[in-house]
């Protein structure tokens, strides 16, 4: 890795080299270093929490479970707290799966534990088996809008279940949880869908989503900025594309 490299400018207690590349591939480590560590943050105005809470929801979302495992501590020395780290990996159990959350469960928990953190956290839930889906309705309307009033009895009647399922268990479960605020639930799902790739129908809804609630077109190009390194080119000019369909 090149001397010259600060990499610092990435926020406060990041580590010389987290996913342990420098000994055996020191050549790669100055081009992606020097690259994600240093241009990339310097064209950032996001503050280290917010940057590391992007970032990590686009490694779940394209599966670099490995990668996210290598950051997980330098997002806690720059103030992501074990609260929102679990927050963000409960989130992407909506939008991502088990199968494909799972990994970066187990990861959370071992990187916390190594940090003398005790588990399980604190609960975080809101809701009860009888307001769940009214207040994940709630939260959808907050975000999205008025007219998604009464979305949980909207549909044809066989999938109705599915738009329940949406307002009870992905917004009532889980946005309506502590922890994270909307702005903050919304950029990590931006994220999520963004490097999962092949939802851009649901990136454009959830971009305007952000827009609405104030995270605005500039913030959000900053926010593919900062994944591009973690993700590729494809796919961060892909979600600017749908930024540019939501501000629409």
């Amino acid at each position: 890795m090149d001397a010259s490299v600060d990499v610092k400018q990435f926020g406060e207690g990041m580590s010389r080299d987290p996913f342990g590349l420098e000994q055996k591939d020191p050549e790669f480590c100055g081009l992606f270093y020097d690259f994600a560590f240093g241009e990339v943050v310097q064209q950032s105005s996001l503050d280290g929490k917010t940057r590391f809470l992007a970032i990590l929801a686009a490694l779940m979302g394209c599966q670099g479970t490995e990668a996210f495992s290598g950051l997980v501590p330098d997002a806690l020395a720059n103030g992501v707290t074990p609260v929102e780290l679990k927050e963000l990996v409960y989130q992407g159990t909506a939008y991502l799966g088990l199968g494909r959350t799972l990994p970066f469960l187990e990861a959370s928990n071992r990187a916390l534990e190594e940090q003398g953190v005790t588990l399980p956290l604190p609960g975080q839930g809101t809701t009860t088996p009888d307001n769940r889906i009214e207040s994940g309705n709630q939260a959808q309307v907050d975000i999205f809008g008025e007219q998604m009033r009464g979305f949980q009895n909207s549909g044809p009647q066989e999938s109705l279940h599915i738009n329940r399922w949406l307002a009870g268990n992905c917004f009532g479960d889980y946005y309506t949880r502590g922890g994270l605020d909307y702005r903050q639930r919304e950029l990590i799902t931006f994220c999520f869908l963004a490097a999962q790739g092949g939802c851009e129908p649901q990136l454009i809804s959830h971009a305007a989503a952000n827009l609405r609630i104030g995270n605005h077109r500039e913030f959000l190009i900053d926010v593919v900025s900062q994944c591009l390194p973690y993700v590729g080119y494809p796919r961060s000019l892909n979600a600017l594309r749908c930024i540019d369909e939501a501000a629409k």
